[in-house]
């Protein structure tokens, strides 16, 4: 028993992480029906800028108080991943809008490459995996269940409180804001929303703004739990983060979030209890997500596509 609430709260660890990329993929997609692959790299490079900013911006007098350091590691990986959200969205996917689906697909998977090369090429070290400082409290706590003992991380714990928080803020600002409103419209019908005052351009970038800010807040809780920033990582979690958004309904904050910790248990538990262990936990979570998409097409809670006349 101890052992299976263990890799519960593993698995709800690395969910909490999938759910966060995975808000970003199911924005995109809602607003302009986009599969955006370089979202995985933007998480990555948001690591990467948290780093950055520890190691030249952050003087060392204040970087052992980590309710310094974090913050400006978290404000300094979102900033740097929106930057290159909003540039991304510019120059590669804005002129393909009106494009077949096709063309910005391709385009999401060349700057995908791009990303992934650039900061392998240019920043120190980065060839290897790059140690990344536990700038958070340190503290392992430890309760005897049953016949053995589970243990549990604090930065375990701000991993899924940060994940949970995130989630309803950014369902809250959706459905009650007036720019929540704007995207709610824009994803329904963006010809009747621009009639209707709103400006589908200003919408599209808040939204690529919104889902790179969550990855870059991604990177930096991956950096403290992990201890290490990888390239490599930007593509397995993009990954997740994707198969999550489709598994939970494309468009749908909750399923996003709900897709992302059923990932992340499925992935726990596959490797401790399902037959061929660690070697075929990835399996495991597709054939999950195939037979979720044999009975429900459009997710555990998206909406089956309304076709216009």
């Amino acid at each position: 028993m101890a052992t299976l609430l263990q890799q519960l709260i593993n698995g709800l660890v690395l969910g909490g992480l999938i759910a966060l990329i995975a808000l970003g993929y199911t924005m995109v997609y809602g607003i302009i029906q986009l599969i955006n692959f370089a979202h995985g790299e933007v998480f990555m490079v948001g690591g990467f800028a948290s780093l950055a900013t520890y190691s030249y911006f952050i003087p060392e007098s204040w970087r052992s108080d980590w309710w310094v350091a974090l913050p400006l590691m978290a404000l300094g990986g979102a900033l740097v991943a929106v930057i290159l959200a909003v540039i991304m969205e510019r120059f590669a996917y804005r002129p393909l809008r009106n494009a077949p689906r096709l063309a910005p697909l391709i385009t999401a998977l060349g700057v995908s490459v791009v990303l992934k090369e650039a900061v392998r090429l240019f920043y120190p070290g980065a060839t290897a995996p790059v140690p990344f400082p536990r700038v958070f409290v340190d503290e392992q706590y430890t309760f005897e269940i049953f016949d053995g003992t589970i243990t549990i991380g604090s930065t375990a714990i701000l991993m899924i409180a940060v994940s949970v928080i995130g989630a309803v803020v950014l369902q809250t600002y959706i459905t009650k804001s007036r720019m929540g409103r704007a995207m709610r419209a824009t994803a329904q019908d963006p010809d009747t929303a621009r009639l209707m005052g709103v400006n589908p351009n200003r919408t599209i970038v808040l939204t690529f703004v919104i889902g790179a800010a969550l990855a870059g807040i991604a990177g930096v809780l991956y950096g403290i739990q992990i201890t290490n920033v990888d390239t490599e990582v930007g593509f397995l979690y993009g990954i997740f983060a994707f198969t999550a958004a489709v598994l939970g309904g494309v468009g749908s904050i909750k399923g996003a979030v709900i897709g992302g910790f059923a990932i992340g248990l499925i992935k726990s538990l596959a490797g401790q209890y399902f037959p061929g262990g660690t070697q075929y936990d990835l399996v495991w979570i597709f054939v999950l997500l195939i037979v979720v998409l044999v009975f429900r097409p459009q997710g555990l809670f998206g909406e089956p596509e309304r076709v216009r006349a």
